[in-house]
């Protein structure tokens, strides 16, 4: 029997909890696939994205289990703050290491479902900012699978799509009101010949840093199982643990990712890194202040002691604090920090 394009794995951020809700309305019952959902909520947030979801539509939606057995008709979703992740017919959650400051990832979703069942899977990237989902768009499409966008001028946070569409040639480019269709019409089509072959031609060591970084996501320790050999040593470091960071390349899209495990796009490190220098500068300004009031303090700590020199000196020392301060206040406000 010809296999079907049966998975479906669907990634949204900004204003994805109204455009999932739009998307799952029309989805029919009888829908011979199973759907997987990352959608980015706060870390310490219960969500009850499932209840609303099972509310709108016909199918089940639900945060899997840890093991759980993948099955048609059902939407998964990934629980706030872990990983979601496809291994053979299984789900994985896993608190695994940020991928793009996001937790969970939907590159890290996407990247599992190509490697795992390559041109049966259609990815959908929908309404969100900055840049998740693009390196998992990538790998879906690298392994036969199908590629859709919301339509950048339909979605209320058009950067995730567009970021998508300067990266990856993607299949289709559609508004929301036409991407359930479009799931509905994909996911009933046989895969052909061609695009299952894929896999066996991509070089080994491709599908190695691949199912390398599935493995990092779901908490196998990266260090020990070679990460920093994937890619080329870069002078950069990790923002959020510091760790060296190794540069990646899928086509003409620029990925990193530290021995630790976390993950970025080069946009996202670009933002990570402006609000690395952001909180360093408030904080240069913030001990610049505390200095000038403990010497001002004990200033006049000395004056009442009738230690007049050494009061005038901290004084002195004080003054000159304040002054710095000021500039690097205006410094900081004249970079729109």
């Amino acid at each position: 029997m010809m296999k079907k394009r049966d998975i479906i794995v669907i990634g949204s951020s900004a204003g994805g909890v109204y455009a999932l809700q739009k998307l799952v309305a029309s989805l029919p019952e009888n829908l011979a696939a199973s759907i997987f959902i990352v959608q980015h909520l706060a870390p310490g947030s219960k969500s009850i994205l499932p209840a609303i979801l099972s509310s709108k539509g016909h199918l089940t939606a639900l945060h899997p289990e840890d093991g759980e057995l993948i099955r048609h008709g059902y939407i998964y979703i990934a629980p706030p703050d872990f990983h979601m992740l496809i291994e053979g017919d299984k789900i994985l959650v896993k608190k695994g290491p940020k991928e793009n400051r996001f937790r969970p990832s939907i590159d890290a979703l996407f990247r599992s479902a190509a490697y795992n069942y390559g041109p049966r899977v259609i990815g959908v990237v929908l309404t969100g900012m900055l840049d998740d989902g693009t390196s998992g768009m990538w790998s879906v499409k690298r392994l036969g699978g199908l590629g859709i966008i919301q339509e950048p001028e339909d979605a209320q946070y058009p950067a995730m799509p567009a970021n998508v569409l300067e990266y990856v040639k993607v299949d289709y480019i559609a508004p929301l009101s036409e991407i359930t269709s479009l799931l509905s019409n994909l996911s009933q089509e046989s895969i052909p010949a061609t695009a299952s072959s894929l896999k066996a031609e991509l070089q080994k060591s491709e599908l190695e840093r691949m199912k390398l970084e599935i493995d990092t996501a779901a908490l196998r320790n990266a260090f020990e199982r070679g990460i920093m050999e994937i890619g080329e040593l870069s002078p950069l470091t990790c923002p959020e643990c510091h760790g060296v960071l190794v540069k990646l390349k899928e086509g003409t899209l620029i990925r990193y990712r530290c021995h630790t495990g976390h993950s970025y796009q080069a946009s996202t490190l670009l933002a990570s890194l402006a609000e690395s220098v952001e909180m360093k500068l408030w904080e240069a300004l913030k001990n610049l202040e505390e200095t000038v009031m403990l010497l001002e303090e004990s200033a006049k700590e000395d004056e009442s002691n009738n230690d007049i020199v050494i009061a005038q000196d901290l004084y002195k020392k004080a003054k000159i604090g304040r002054e710095r301060a000021v500039k690097l206040r205006e410094f900081i406000f004249d970079q729109g920090v």
